[in-house]
């Protein structure tokens, strides 16, 4: 049993895996913008010479790079724990 990311879950969230399919999605989904819009914003401040802004939004870019990780992660791991839970 895998759990991916599921647009058609987000309708019907009845079990375990739907919910986590849809909370997976709203985070990459998030995550996607936001490294979207930090990216554009580090480019235009690094443009015009404003160092703060640019300073900020690169952190904005890496903490989302982060999360995507970590979202990533949490995947692999809680379909280990399921795997686990099955073997017991």
């Amino acid at each position: 049993m895998n759990i991916y990311p599921d647009f058609g879950a987000l309708g019907d969230n009845t079990t375990l895996h739907n919910v986590i399919g849809a909370l997976l999605t709203f985070v990459l989904i998030t995550t996607v913008l936001t490294m979207l819009i930090s990216g554009i914003t580090w480019a235009i401040a690094t443009a015009n010479g404003n160092h703060t802004t640019a300073t900020k939004a690169r952190t904005g870019l890496l903490v989302a790079l982060g999360t995507a990780a970590l979202a990533g992660a949490g995947i692999t791991w809680l379909n280990w724990l399921i795997n686990l839970g099955d073997q017991l």
